[in-house]
């Protein structure tokens, strides 16, 4: 093995490894190869899994593009961005992916591909390219083409020899592999995403409620995990707030998450337990149906009797399993964590340990925030000092809108970027004395809530 070849082997495999970016590989895979085997090159991939015979040049895109000349780079770029477009059925491209072989034009290359480019801009760049010879390699893996390597060398240098086209053949082979996978994982990362997506579906907003919501996934992981947040309503017309971690960031938790986010839901509406009832019912689901989950969890749920109604006041009743407090935001923008009475144990823990509510009240025109830890704790950050922080900022955000707020937090809070799912449920308690403002936008509500909600639940907590 030559040195040419065992050192651009090493670096193809070395770095575009280290992405499961598609562009960016693309980026590194055509830096390498200039000018190392050619002085300009385009890297085109196929973006569709239908067969190639029928329409050879349909969903092509070149992706990549480079040259060892700065000076040549904006009009190789422009080329690339036009040149799929004037290519004809006859071209030398889709001759290599037709063919799964290389197509070689030894000399006068420029003439030769303008004879398959339409005429116009294509064309004249091309012309001023001006290539003396080109060589289209097909890049194969698992015996799917992806795409082609079109690599351009002008007069000054000779065709590829033969063992320099041997030395091709094995370096696009190790970038189609690299190029496969990344492909693989960003069709992995788009299911898991929609997945995901209908999960976390859009919370309702009631009465004078704002509800605003928030996912940011870990970098590390495939777009999903097990973080959550849900707002629903009970047939009495409570509103139910939830915010979990599943422990784990994959699509393994996301999917434990989707089985104890659909077990809550069932569980608070048919039981319309409150929220230590429904965490103890949850808890013995999972044992009984031997789900292997391990997750934090807080149940939260709003209440408010005529009387309190009258008052510009709403009771907030939660339960905990080991999940991070909520924070309050007063009218007047002060901020306070609300104490846990009983935080219980992570669901699939104890299953048998007592839960316990806690309770407080709310103004009218308070904010309630809901997270997971990634928004508060890293490996640098204790959890006690990420609250601390999430409080100050809440704080210094207050007079912003929900919207506003819950941007301002995810911008500001986080210790470390991609260390771990965030999940965030904000809540804001307009004043129910005056229409629904218009930045809450529309009522959102259960198609059998009812229509009074100084009727939804009693001053002694009926339901719950």
């Amino acid at each position: 093995m030559t040195v040419l070849r065992a050192s651009l082997l090493a670096d193809v495999t070395l770095q575009l490894a280290a992405t499961m970016n598609a562009e960016e590989a693309a980026a590194r895979f055509t830096r390498l190869l200039v000018p190392a085997m050619a002085d300009w090159c385009v890297l085109t991939l196929i973006e569709h899994d239908e067969p190639l015979a029928a329409q050879p040049l349909r969903g092509l895109r070149d992706i990549g593009a480079w040259h060892a000349d700065p000076a040549q780079r904006k009009l190789v770029r422009r080329y690339a961005a036009t040149r799929i477009a004037a290519l004809t059925e006859h071209s030398f491209l889709s001759r290599a992916l037709l063919s799964g072989e290389p197509v070689q034009v030894r000399e006068g290359a420029t003439a030769a591909i303008q004879g398959i480019l339409r005429p116009g801009e294509a064309s004249e760049l091309l012309g001023r390219l001006a290539p003396s010879s080109v060589v289209v390699a097909p890049l194969v893996s698992r015996g799917r083409t992806l795409g082609a390597l079109s690599l351009f060398r002008g007069s000054g240098r000779p065709p590829l020899s033969d063992e320099e086209l041997s030395t091709l053949r094995e370096v696009t082979t190790a970038a189609a592999l690299v190029l496969d996978n990344a492909g693989m994982y960003r069709r992995q990362r788009a299911v898991a995403e929609t997945f995901q997506k209908h999960l976390l579906s859009a919370p309702v907003e009631p009465d004078h409620l704002e509800v605003a919501v928030r996912y940011r996934p870990a970098a590390e992981a495939a777009r999903v995990g097990g973080d959550w947040y849900d707002a629903f309503m009970q047939p009495s017309g409570a509103t139910v707030l939830v915010i979990g971690d599943v422990v784990g960031h994959d699509v393994e938790a996301a999917a434990t998450m989707a089985q104890l986010r659909s077990m809550l839901r069932a569980i608070a509406v048919v039981t319309e337990d409150g929220p230590a009832q429904i965490l103890q019912r949850l808890d013995a689901a999972v044992r009984t149906l031997r789900i292997p989950a391990m997750a934090t969890l807080l149940v939260a749920r709003l209440e408010q009797t005529e009387q309190e109604m009258q008052d510009g006041v709403t009771r907030l009743r939660w339960s905990s399993a080991g999940h991070p407090p909520p924070l309050v935001v007063d009218p007047a923008g002060s901020a306070r964590t609300l104490p846990m009475t009983g935080t219980g144990p992570l669901i699939g823990l104890s299953p048998d340990a007592p839960r316990t509510d806690s309770e407080t009240t709310l103004e009218r025109g308070s904010t309630l925030m809901l997270y997971t830890d990634g928004l508060v704790e890293s490996r640098a950050r204790p959890l006690r000092q990420g609250i601390d922080d999430l409080r100050d900022a809440l704080e210094h955000a207050a007079a912003l809108t929900l919207e506003a707020l819950c941007e301002s937090v995810l911008s500001t809070v986080p210790a470390a970027t991609g260390e771990d799912d965030i999940a965030l449920l904000g809540v804001r308690l307009h004043l129910q004395d005056r229409p629904r403002p218009a930045e809450a936008g529309p009522q959102r509500t259960a198609p059998d809530a009812p229509a009074d909600p100084a009727t939804r639940l009693g001053a002694d907590g009926a339901g719950g």
